[in-house]
């Protein structure tokens, strides 16, 4: 059968149809991720209103090991996330 337009049409379509789905079950599954991570995100705000500039300070003081991940005491990458999960939830 020779190709028309209206195939043509309809293979474009098609694709993006695939492409389109494919986003959308992505964003979904994205977002069941971060609802389900809420309780996470609960436990870094408690962190960050009781026990982060203790901690920080203590950073600043050199009385933690050198070799310890601590970009959660950064003083922005915390309260950024924490800041970025709200306008996500429009809290």
């Amino acid at each position: 059968m020779k190709k028309t337009k209206q195939i043509t049409r309809i293979e474009q379509m098609e694709k993006l149809y695939d492409e389109s789905l494919s986003i959308i079950k992505d964003y979904k599954k994205s977002l069941n991720k971060l609802k389900r991570n809420q309780k996470n995100i609960k436990l870094l705000e408690d962190y960050y209103s009781k026990h982060w500039l203790k901690d920080y300070e203590a950073d600043e003081n050199n009385r933690l090991p050198k070799d310890l991940k601590r970009g959660v005491l950064s003083q922005d990458a915390l309260y950024d996330l924490l800041n970025e999960n709200d306008k996500l939830f429009k809290k």
